[in-house]
């Protein structure tokens, strides 16, 4: 098994360090190691996840508000406890349509989202 790294263990809320991520978009990595990552990402009304894709699966849950989702061009609308699961290299985005929030879950962990 190969070496683990990054910030596991417990992980509290108030320790949270918030990044901009977009025009009213926030994020907050809580946890992650070499094999996932836990992701809080919080969208003012109207704020755009704009359309991307990656290679990671995603697994995406809300937790506030509401959303309009598009995975691969089918758009759905999305509420407290309604949730996707994304397979690698789909196009796919959010808009809020309310205030909002989603736990993302990234496998293998989004590089991209740390700090060096």
């Amino acid at each position: 098994m190969g070496e683990q790294f990054g910030k596991t263990g417990f992980f509290f809320n108030e320790n949270a360090q918030w990044e901009y991520a977009g025009e009213g978009v926030t994020r907050s990595v809580m946890s992650y190691d070499n094999d996932m990552m836990l992701v809080v990402v919080k969208f003012k009304k109207g704020a755009v996840g704009s359309l991307h894709k990656h290679p990671h699966k995603q697994f995406s849950y809300v937790i506030k508000g509401s959303f309009e989702v598009n995975m691969n061009g089918e758009k759905r609308i999305q509420k407290v406890g309604d949730g996707y699961l994304m397979p690698p290299n789909v196009e796919h985005g959010v808009v809020a349509l309310e205030e909002s929030a989603l736990v993302d879950v990234f496998v293998p962990h989004r590089e991209d989202f740390l700090k060096h």
